[in-house]
């Protein structure tokens, strides 16, 4: 297996690099990037590109693709903008050096971790990463944590129980669950314990309080856990029915089957058989869709909810340099990401085999 490891080690830099290429090439062809919009800034218009279009700065061809960088300076220079200020913005970016030669000079730094700083907060990109870690980190954690905990099981003792009252019952709960968006519920559970109009039982915003350096070490636990109860509840109000309805299935798939029959004719008890031969079959697939949902929880399903309750996590911090163009930011978040995925990856199939020794990645 250690061989295995090595070489899938090996195989995420190029995976990052076919990413990072892509992402890089696209960008590059969309409008209203960071010098456009420090020029919309500098002429009192804002972020907004559709400003800076309404102007005539984005014109469409017939075919409906953007003009050359090239007309749109000309155009804001008729604009009466000095070419001077322009090249000392693009130069301030970056942007005065030639397309290959910023690519190159991105993937040495990458490479290295060196992010840069951010266009627009005037701030290393690191320092801004290491700063909403916590929160993106406890977001993701405890709501997968708490996902696999309580799905897992629940999908087990479903199948087990395979349409007695418990398996209707839990049905209608997940569904119900599942029907309800992670935003409204959140907005319910502010009404209803953050001060709305009934309780105020817990903080609406932060991810600690104010006085957190002066509590008690078992007081900043209880701290901690106090404010991150409302989000948590909300992200996770939503995942419970994909889950344990997949678990459940697969279960039922696996229980059915011959091996199991036999195992029962030679007398093995129920919960050797589901332990022992079920359990590992049955995971498999839970365990394949890990990485894609860990991800899921960490960035895309926490944004909304980082909004609500005043969380700034990496959601969050990526959204907001996607509408300002915020390249370094972007393709830092981005990077940051994928090597997550990725890694998780490496990790999915250690725990393939640890679940089912049978699998041998090694010998393929």
């Amino acid at each position: 297996m250690g061989a295995y490891v090595v070489r899938r080690l090996l195989l995420v830099i190029p995976t990052l690099l076919a990413i990072i290429t892509l992402n890089f090439v696209i960008i590059q062809g969309a409008p209203g990037g960071p010098v456009d919009q420090a020029i919309a800034n500098m002429m009192g218009q804002g972020q907004a590109l559709d400003r800076i279009t309404g102007a005539g700065s984005e014109v469409m061809d017939s075919g409906g693709s953007f003009r050359e960088r090239e007309e749109q300076s000309g155009t804001r220079a008729g604009r009466g903008l000095d070419p001077a200020i322009i090249a000392e913005i693009e130069a301030r970016f970056g942007f005065d050096r030639p397309l290959h030669e910023r690519y190159f000079l991105m993937l040495r730094d990458y490479f290295t971790f060196n992010f840069g700083d951010s266009l627009f907060r005037g701030r290393s990109v690191l320092e801004l990463i290491i700063e909403r870690m916590p929160v993106s980190i406890s977001l993701g954690l405890w709501s997968t944590l708490i996902l696999y905990l309580v799905s897992i099981p629940l999908g087990i003792r479903k199948a087990i129980r395979h349409h007695s009252k418990f398996d209707v019952w839990t049905s209608w709960v997940v569904v119900i669950g599942n029907a309800i968006p992670g935003f409204l519920f959140a907005i319910l559970l502010i009404i209803l314990f953050a001060g709305g109009n009934y309780f105020n039982w817990f903080p609406l915003r932060g991810l600690v309080s104010q006085n957190f350096d002066e509590l008690l070490w078992y007081q900043k636990i209880l701290d901690y856990f106090w404010h991150l109860t409302l989000p948590i509840l909300a992200i996770v109000i939503g995942g419970f029915a994909t889950l344990t309805m997949l678990t459940k299935n697969s279960f039922l798939d696996e229980i059915s089957k011959q091996y199991v029959i036999t195992a029962r004719a030679k007398g093995a008890t129920e919960k050797r058989i589901l332990y022992k031969h079920v359990f590992r079959n049955g995971m498999l697939i839970i365990i394949a869709g890990f990485p894609a949902a860990f991800i899921g929880m960490f960035f895309t399903g926490a944004l909304l909810i980082e909004v609500i309750f005043s969380l700034e996590g990496l959601g969050l911090l990526g959204f907001e340099a996607t509408l300002q163009r915020d390249f370094t930011v972007m393709f830092a978040t981005l990077y940051m990401f994928s090597l997550l995925g990725l890694l998780l990856g490496i990790l999915n199939d250690v725990a393939y085999t640890w679940v089912d020794p049978r699998i041998d990645f090694e010998a393929r």
